[in-house]
């Protein structure tokens, strides 16, 4: 089956909700999709998913939970879109790695999220908190094979020429050149 997925602490900021959320209405739609959550309990943050919430999702069977996950780059090789519904975001790691892997992403027209994309390019933006979008967005993707090929691709193409060590190296010493005067 079309895998989304989902790594990122499990906080309700990172919009861990709204990917249940949109599981249950992909799972009620009958699309067939498997939705896998990978990620850690931070209980000593405010906005953790708890426990017990945790273990329900699991036994509705509406997601996959993973655990923690090493691995992300294994854990995006098998799965075809990947998806990040934050509320607020710096410049999320989990969507370059995404783009570095050359999967397609869903995520939201927040500052960060939206910076990690090209919108209609790589991927596809959905407003936060909206479960109901992010849920859409995924059925398209998931219903177009060579769309998903595409946005792929254009997010390798993204992560290499934007995010790659090379030019965030020069950056840097850009910055540091600046700033010492030299």
């Amino acid at each position: 089956p079309v895998t989304v997925a989902l790594a990122a602490r499990l906080l309700r900021d990172k919009g861990v909700g709204e990917f249940v959320e949109a599981a249950r209405l992909s799972a009620s739609r009958g699309e067939g999709l498997r939705w896998r959550l990978a990620g850690s309990l931070d209980l000593e943050n405010p906005a953790s998913v708890q426990p017990d919430e945790l273990l329900r999702w699991q036994s509705e069977g509406a997601i996959d939970y993973v655990g923690e996950c090493a691995d992300v780059a294994g854990f995006y090789a098998q799965a075809h879109i990947v998806t990040l519904p934050s509320y607020r975001e710096g410049l999320p790691k989990s969507l370059i790695e995404a783009a570095a892997c050359g999967r397609p992403v869903v995520t939201t027209d927040v500052p960060g999220c939206r910076d990690a994309i090209e919108a209609g390019v790589s991927g596809m933006l959905v407003p936060p908190r909206d479960a109901r979008a992010l849920a859409d967005a995924v059925a398209v993707l998931a219903a177009d094979e060579d769309l998903r090929i595409r946005m792929g691709a254009a997010g390798r193409s993204l992560a290499e020429r934007d995010f790659g060590l090379d030019r965030i190296v020069q950056a840097h010493l850009d910055v540091y050149r600046a700033l010492t005067g030299r």
